[in-house]
């Protein structure tokens, strides 16, 4: 019941040791930890709830608190496997789809877009996802439950230390505050013919992005257009096989789909995938070749399926990565919430940023090629190229991610005779940071010198999103040395 902590922090062992102190009930539900961890599945103190409310048993009275040593009521790697999986979805809904929850009304209307004016297909899918953001579980409009569940545990981990700070292998690559990546996913022949105006686009402001085509059925995918795509520099990935929304309706027919996918890897060399309209099922993940995914969001509420991973990080399922989707979709701004401001926008960045996570957007070639559009996703580039220029915010794509955190989660923390040290291939680019207490709210630092291992002066602090609620996120909140070092 370590294992989660120490992999999300990348921490040394004797960082503090977790267990249980009493028998979980057999029940999964919700319940609280802390002031707003909002848990999903078994606990100790009591059966929980098996259903969200905004009223849950809080469990937080039931932890002990002991030398290096921190009883608890639950088991944190269960909490965090069930969020990131999403297993609570069935007890928020009695399907846990939106548009095409039923599997007859879902074949319909796959069968009959393709003859769907677009204003047609919008009303249906407004229609349907009405009232969506006023969901209460997961929490719109960046749900980061399970990194505060972390955090929570990290501040009880200082506490059995008497205070001393934490140290830990920093989230991103030479300090970065937080990393962006822009996806494409390509929908139809119109979006296809305009990537190459989308790439200059994306030149202009100094992003490298990836583009997600669809193998088969959509529209020809030759190998010049391949070749143009990673002569400028962009990334391929592959979008489900033929994005009808029935990649995975049953296992026979999806193990035969992802035979296929799994060959257009190469034929595309491709590391990633997404799936259509972001369906899923990470049960069935075993069967995929892929080194990375994109298909799981944080928040589903405006999204075919509901749900979300309630993280802005990275995380494994088996041997392949998740990169979740962080930001609203465009064609959720655009057609659901009837808006072409970047404020939705702006304001994850901001939590996301706040939380040290990663900014993850999809904008479609297809749905921003009028003007009005197009300007809005101008503006966004706009925006993600002042958090980089001024921020620091590490600017990539989906591939260097899943090879940095694939680095990351291969290093170790080692305590030496006078300082701590990484060890591990690639730990050049790796950061020690200290994960401190103030005021009983958690900030981090990096070391400028350390005197005894554990233990040193204090660097820039960096506040978790906690510490900034009442404040926002400033750019003088950061010292652009201590980031870009």
């Amino acid at each position: 019941m370590n294992g989660a902590f120490r992999d999300y922090f990348r921490c040394a062992d004797s960082a503090a040791e977790f267990r249980l102190d009493e028998t979980l009930h057999k029940e999964s539900g919700f319940f609280r930890f802390g002031e707003e961890v909002d848990c999903y599945g078994q606990c100790s103190v009591s059966v929980p709830s098996a259903m969200y409310s905004p009223q849950l048993l809080n469990v937080s009275r039931a932890v002990r608190l002991g030398e290096r040593q921190i009883g608890l009521p639950f088991d944190p790697d269960q909490i965090a496997e069930n969020l990131r999986c999403e297993s609570y979805t069935g007890q928020m809904h009695a399907e846990n789809t939106n548009f095409g929850g039923n599997a007859v009304i879902r074949a319909m209307y796959y069968l009959g877009r393709p003859a769907f004016p677009v204003h047609f297909r919008r009303i249906l899918q407004r229609i349907r996802l009405q009232g969506g953001t006023h969901t209460p579980f997961p929490h719109w409009p960046v749900d980061r439950t399970v990194d505060r569940l972390f955090e929570e545990l990290m501040k009880l981990a200082i506490k059995s230390r008497q205070g001393v700070p934490v140290p830990f292998i920093w989230f991103w690559p030479d300090g970065a505050p937080a990393a962006a990546i822009v996806t494409h996913d390509v929908e139809t022949e119109i979006g296809r013919d305009f990537c190459p105006e989308l790439m200059d686009t994306d030149d202009e402001f100094g992003f490298k992005s990836s583009f997600q085509l669809v193998p088969e059925k959509r529209y020809e995918v030759s190998q010049a257009f391949l070749d143009e795509l990673s002569r400028r520099g962009f990334e391929v990935n592959v979008h489900d096989l033929y994005h009808d929304g029935n990649l995975f309706r049953n296992r026979e027919e999806f193990l035969r789909r992802a035979s296929k996918i799994n060959g257009y890897l190469k034929k595309f060399n491709a590391a990633g995938f997404r799936s259509g309209a972001l369906y899923r099922n990470l049960q069935w993940y075993d069967a995929f070749k892929f080194s990375y995914d994109m298909s799981v969001p944080n928040v589903g509420h405006l999204d075919a399926q509901t749900g979300g991973c309630c993280t802005v990080l990275p995380y494994f399922v088996g041997k392949i990565l998740e990169i979740p989707v962080t930001v609203t979709q465009d064609y959720s701004l655009f057609h659901i919430l009837g808006s072409y401001s970047t404020s939705l926008w702006e304001e994850q960045c901001r939590m996301i940023l706040a939380g040290h996570g990663l900014i993850s957007v999809i904008v479609h070639p297809d749905y921003i090629i009028n003007k009005k559009a197009n300007n809005t996703y101008r503006r966004l580039l706009a925006h993600l190229a002042y958090l980089r220029e001024k921020l620091f915010v590490w600017s990539t794509t989906p591939r260097e991610i899943n090879n940095w955190w694939r680095t990351r989660s291969g290093l170790k923390l080692i305590a030496g005779e006078e300082r701590w040290r990484i060890e591990g291939e690639g730990h050049q680019r790796a950061r020690i940071a200290y994960a401190h207490l103030v005021d009983g709210r958690l900030k981090y630092s990096f070391e400028s010198s350390l005197k005894q291992a554990g233990k040193g002066e204090q660097g820039a602090n960096v506040q978790t999103e906690d510490a900034q609620e009442n404040t926002g996120l400033q750019p003088t909140a950061i010292s652009g040395s201590n980031w870009n070092k």
